[in-house]
């Protein structure tokens, strides 16, 4: 898999992400990517409580991210249409806005 190279994902304002998925479909390489690259070990380990659950279908469904945060909010993303750099880009930015320690990591 391509993943973005030097991605840091940071869970620490994550909840739970559901990643639903037919795996045999031509449109869902991103969401595969953006799995690999938020249930990696490095990323769990920047947030233990944070709950990743994978549901693979059979029914040509469309390939769906649905994030929950801390606070409640959530971001869903569907996959269909969505490189895994333009759906790490989404996650990253939104994580960001709502932790402070990421945003002046960030300005380092």
């Amino acid at each position: 898999m391509a993943a973005p190279s030097k991605a840091t994902v940071v869970l620490k304002a994550v909840k739970k992400i559901a990643i639903k998925f037919s795996p045999f479909e031509s449109n869902v390489r991103s969401t595969r990517e953006f799995l690999a690259m938020v249930g990696s070990e490095k990323a769990r380990s920047t947030n233990m409580n944070c709950e990743v659950v994978t549901t693979v279908k059979h029914d040509k469904s469309e390939p769906v991210v649905d994030i929950t945060y801390l606070d409640g909010d959530r971001l869903v993303m569907k996959g269909a249409k969505l490189t895994s750099r333009e759906m790490l880009s989404a996650f990253q930015s939104r994580c960001t806005s709502k932790d402070p320690q990421a945003k002046t990591a960030a300005k380092k």
